[in-house]
């Protein structure tokens, strides 16, 4: 009989399992720019502990195991920073991705008042700019990473969250 991936609120105790996760996702991220020195990769346990305590982080569960990370934290604009969504390949192009992102829209917006929601992703980074416009985000400009690769700044409405697949 299989397990069903649940979604919930990151707890202290799955900061290293998120910590680990980020960095076998971001993999590819950092393959398709040449750039192994992106903040998923070179963020510090110490630094997602802080941001677990501090931020609206949620995870994907598959059984005890953590498969699938986002964070999100509001901004002085009532926007709300979304972050390193991420979903163990084994399990990609399932619909957790979507169901992470709705999951931290609706606490974002409902429990810490959101009125908007933004993130960033790579420019070149197709896959992610398909769910992200699939779930209603629209580019609104671009910026430049810490890391120096060019990103592309998405934002929609509070109000309108991730449709779950």
């Amino acid at each position: 009989m299989g397990m069903s991936v649940t979604i919930s609120a990151a707890t202290e105790q799955d900061a290293e399992q998120i910590f680990r996760l980020q960095y076998l996702c971001f993999q590819t991220e950092a393959a398709l720019y040449g750039n192994y020195r992106i903040d998923p990769l070179v963020q510090t346990l110490d630094s997602v502990r802080e941001e677990v305590a501090r931020d609206c982080v949620f995870v994907a569960r598959l059984g005890e195991e953590v498969v699938g990370s986002v964070r999100g934290s509001v901004t002085e604009d009532g926007a709300a920073a979304i972050g390193k969504l991420c979903v163990h390949p084994r399990l990609q192009g399932h619909g957790i991705g979507a169901r992470l992102l709705r999951a931290a829209e609706s606490a974002l917006a409902d429990q810490h008042g959101a009125t908007r929601f933004r993130l960033h992703t790579g420019h070149r980074s197709e896959g992610n700019l398909r769910l992200y416009r699939k779930v209603g985000y629209e580019t609104v400009g671009t910026s430049q990473g810490a890391d120096g690769i060019p990103m592309i700044v998405l934002e929609k409405p509070a109000g309108t969250y991730a449709a779950t697949a």
